[in-house]
């Protein structure tokens, strides 16, 4: 016998598919809009029409929806066009979408119309039939539409939770007043965002670089400028500091050629560009504050490291190394540099910790490999007030390595985490099979340097976030900006030992 389900359950893993496809590619990797405040609107959206997708994968598995059930199950169909149509209006308001996902989002509604037409004459049908559900059986479809149901849910509490979290991107900022005008590169990720907030509670000017102006105006409100290329500020602007953070994500795919040269532009590049501009600018910087990362030192085994040591081998040493060779030629035009060696960032709002901590607080947190690589950390409010001061103390200059002194391993790092959700941990992942599968872009789980903060400690930096479990613990009290003490001069400090 013929089952007049099988054509619209065959579209609707279509459609299932493509949305993940969109969700994964566009909402996650590109737009990361679970990490974006100016995203919860969308998220919210986002997060009500796959409860709904949860439901009707569900309940078109396995029911028949007669009577009046029928026609909730039409009004049900009818609320996800809705959100979708008010999801459209704010994705324009408040991002840029690239072409792809324009084009995956027509052929979605396409879909989606189709699936209303071949769905409506079997819910006349079911309709005129007294009111109730009647289990049904579409054989091997009925069970793939049920995992959809059960993957399109779980993305839906994720979601969810992301709405929740980003209405508190972190404790409020208590600082007193500062002048100045700082430009900004990647304000809208997950370090620069706090950065501007704090630029902005210390009521500086802030101008921000960025390749979506839609974005970050619908983050960050009226307050700062905000420019889409250097060319649009003039030469005879006075800019006190920039702090470049702009870069693509190591983490967003492995590292073929193609994504090298990807990683390389939008570090290298871009900062390039902002070295170019100073020498044309009537005065330039007094400051570049300029990220970098603990992968400079490649993989270093258990050295005890401080900035004092040569770059290591590796992808990663060699991004960091040709990002902050670039950024030291401002020097020659009189510019203070100061690179900031990036740890981990830790925080509850975005970021890695959220990602570890939903295996450990199961109990399913992992050692990778045999877990000793060392995994250098530092909390983001920590990260912030080091570039404040580097942005205001002129001692700050040259490599700083901007972690917490509490070193831990891979291992280490798991089983505390796991402790602080009272869990144990006993998982290990094999590291030669994840070294196979993804070539040289597993270094980012099975590489390792063992990085003191001896340059922050020597100018007299304290950590407000000193230990990982003070790093877990979340808090409302306010992050208190204290202005640095300017030093005359840069601070010598003797190697560590």
């Amino acid at each position: 016998m013929n089952d007049p389900m099988l054509p619209v359950l065959s579209l609707v893993l279509v459609q299932a598919v493509l949305g993940a496809t969109d969700n994964l590619v566009h909402h996650e990797l590109e737009a990361a809009l679970p990490s974006r405040p100016g995203a919860r609107l969308e998220l919210t959206l986002h997060a009500s029409r796959e409860a709904i997708y949860a439901v009707l994968f569900a309940g078109l598995a396995w029911l028949e929806w007669r009577g009046l059930w029928a026609a909730a199950l039409g009004a049900l169909l009818a609320v996800e066009v809705a959100i979708t149509l008010k999801d459209f209006l704010v994705e324009d308001r408040t991002r840029r979408l690239p072409p792809f996902e324009r084009v995956l989002h027509t052929v979605l509604a396409i879909g989606y119309g189709a699936i209303l037409a071949m769905l409506a004459p079997i819910l006349v049908g079911w309709a005129a039939a007294p009111t109730g559900f009647v289990l049904t059986s579409h054989g091997l479809f009925s069970w793939v539409m049920s995992a959809a149901s059960v993957g399109v849910g779980a993305w839906a509490v994720r979601n969810a939770i992301a709405v929740m979290v980003l209405g508190r991107d972190g404790a409020p900022i208590s600082t007193a007043a500062v002048s100045g005008t700082v430009l900004v590169t990647g304000a809208t990720g997950f370090i620069g965002r706090r950065l501007t907030a704090a630029l902005l509670a210390q009521q500086r000017r802030v101008i921000i670089l960025t390749r979506d102006r839609v974005a970050a105006r619908a983050q960050f409100g009226p307050a700062p400028l905000i420019v889409e290329s250097l060319g649009e500020l003039p030469d005879e602007l006075d800019i006190d500091a920039v702090v470049n953070l702009a870069g693509a994500s190591v983490a967003g795919g492995l590292w073929s050629t193609a994504r090298r040269r990807v990683l390389m532009a939008s570090r290298v590049g871009t900062t390039e560009w902002l070295v170019a501009f100073f020498a044309r600018m009537r005065r330039p910087p007094r400051a570049l504050v300029n990220a970098s990362a603990v992968g400079f030192y490649g993989d270093a085994g258990q050295m005890l490291l401080d900035e004092t040591e040569p770059r290591g081998p590796g992808f990663m040493a060699d991004l960091c190394a040709g990002w902050e060779a670039a950024a030291f030629k401002a020097e020659a035009l009189g510019v203070r540099v100061c690179a900031l060696r990036l740890g981990l960032v830790l925080d509850w709002t975005g970021g890695l910790l959220p990602m570890l901590a939903l295996p450990a607080r199961f109990g399913f947190g992992a050692r990778i490999g045999r877990g000793e690589q060392w995994a250098p950390w530092i909390h983001r409010d920590d990260a912030v007030r080091m570039l404040l001061a580097a942005i205001d103390d002129p001692a700050w200059r040259g490599p700083v390595n901007a972690v917490s002194p509490d070193l831990v391993t891979q291992a280490q790092l798991t089983r505390r985490l796991s402790a602080f959700f009272h869990r144990g941990q006993w998982l290990a992942a094999p590291a030669a099979p994840m070294r196979l599968a993804l070539g040289e872009f597993s270094d980012l789980f099975l590489a390792g340097q063992r990085v003191m903060p001896h340059v922050a400690l020597g100018l007299g930096f304290t950590f407000t976030r000193p230990t990982l479990e003070s790093a877990f613990m979340r808090t409302d009290q306010p992050l208190r900006l204290v202005l640095p003490v300017r030093a005359d001069a840069p601070v010598s400090l003797p190697a560590a030992a």
